[in-house]
């Protein structure tokens, strides 16, 4: 499977969901309200960005 553009972003984006809400969750569980607040936003606008990108495109489907 070649790597193409469309599949790093995907990638990307997935790592830096998983990165946001775990910044999220520690800074909460340490009662950084200001940093958890502000990580889980950033956390959900990354969120609804993945979820507005348009389904992967399968090649062989040609």
């Amino acid at each position: 499977m070649p790597t193409t553009p469309e599949t790093l972003g995907r990638f990307v984006l997935r790592g830096l969901r998983i990165g946001a809400s775990t910044v999220t969750i520690v800074a909460l569980l340490r009662s950084d309200w200001t940093g958890g607040i502000s990580a889980g936003a950033a956390w959900l606008v990354v969120l609804q960005v993945e979820r507005r990108l348009q389904p992967p495109t399968d090649p062989s489907a040609g």
